[in-house]
């Protein structure tokens, strides 16, 4: 859907990739950037567990891309990267704000030889303000944002989610924003920048409590961390004979008829936010007594929302995430097969797939060049010198 559109990636860690490879995914054709020495997810990995040498965190957001590897720092880089942006749609950036204005790139540099090069910025809190020098990572906007209290017991410690869902909210923001600006310029013939950010992307993912909370309702959580601080009770996760089951927003005239206890509908359902803890206990002692496949014959038999609480593996082998075709594969150099997951979105009933696996550093740093008008001699001239490699 994006082919003929060019996107030049200065970006590294996850949001900026991730939202590269969601634009590489529709058929632009993305260029990273990097520098000499590789982009830092090429050699980092959370659990310190590489496949034959590839960091599997490089493998997840920077499939169908090229790879450019040039030194931004030394001054002979700037005017082949100008020559890029100028047969460029778009940039994405993810550095410290400042950081591109300081070598020539930044976004007012840029629309003076291009007019129509949509610019995005990605960052942790914005491109200014009291916190933009502050380290943004998706685990300290969780704490910051308030996600972090939301989550867990009453008398537990804040809980950060288990994965890092404000650096991949921010990521699909930064690719709507950038599609966005690319509709709109079809229309006015000219670019604009675009920016998201981590904080940004934190507060839109608790768009219900903080609407909530900013009219004036009070976010405590449950003692009991099951229900949520603002739905009532039963709503969450509830342990069984044999492991654990999910409900949903039931009725308590329901709850009286599936455990055949009249108390749940003695309290009246205008009264079930405030007697949440009492409501969730009680329906914990039940939930206990049988195993998970008895609960959820029952749960059917009752038409009561519910779902099975499964780890990763049951993920991946579940019929329905299998049947949506969420998963995709391919071979590396070095690495051997590798599965990924597949970009989210179908279109016309199919999901773009891996068309190229990650590159190799540098891997089409001489192609680039030659398509920007450089020359052989050129070329080996540029990285005979290391500005590019």
């Amino acid at each position: 859907m994006l082919s003929g559109i060019r996107v030049l990636s200065f970006t590294h860690f996850l949001q900026g990739p991730s939202a590269s490879q969601i634009l590489a995914d529709l058929g632009a054709d993305v260029i990273k950037v990097e520098p000499p020495h590789g982009a830092f997810e090429r050699s980092w990995t959370g659990p310190g567990r590489l496949i034959n040498g590839l960091s599997p965190f490089f493998t997840l957001a920077n499939r169908n891309v090229r790879s450019l590897a040039v030194d931004l720092k030394n001054p002979d880089a700037l005017e082949p990267l100008l020559e890029l942006v100028r047969s460029s749609d778009v940039l994405i950036e993810s550095f410290r704000p400042g950081a591109l204005d300081r070598l020539g790139l930044g976004y007012d540099a840029l629309k003076a030889i291009n007019p129509k090069l949509i610019y995005c910025s990605l960052s942790g809190y914005g491109s200014d303000g009291p916190y933009v020098d502050r380290p943004g990572q998706d685990v300290l906007v969780q704490a910051m944002s308030g996600l972090a209290a939301a989550t867990g017991r009453a008398d537990q410690d804040p809980t950060p989610v288990g994965a890092c869902v404000v650096d991949q909210h921010a990521a699909v923001l930064g690719a709507m924003g950038i599609l966005a600006a690319l509709h709109g310029r079809e229309r006015s013939g000219v670019g604009t920048r675009v920016e998201s950010n981590l904080l940004n992307a934190a507060l839109d993912l608790q768009i219900e409590p903080l609407n909530y909370a900013l009219n004036g309702w009070d976010d405590s959580r449950s003692a009991s961390g099951v229900s949520s601080s603002y739905y009532k009770a039963p709503y969450g996760v509830f342990a069984a004979a044999d492991g654990h089951v999910c409900i949903s927003l039931t009725s308590l005239a329901t709850l009286s008829e599936l455990f055949d206890d009249e108390w749940f509908a003695s309290i009246g359902e205008e009264n079930s936010f405030e007697r949440r803890d009492e409501i969730n206990d009680r329906v914990a002692n039940y939930i206990v007594e049988r195993p998970t496949s008895e609960w959820f014959e029952i749960f059917d038999d009752h038409r009561i929302w519910s779902a099975p609480v499964q780890n990763y593996q049951q993920v991946i082998d579940d019929p329905q995430v299998n049947h949506n075709n969420s998963f995709d594969s391919f071979d590396h150099d070095t690495a051997g097969h590798i599965r990924v997951l597949r970009h989210p979105v179908s279109y016309g009933g199919e999901r773009p797939g891996v068309r190229t696996a990650p590159p190799a550093l540098g891997d089409h740093t001489t192609e680039i060049l030659a398509e920007a008008g450089y020359s052989p001699e050129a070329i080996a001239t540029l990285t005979a010198n290391k500005v590019f490699r």
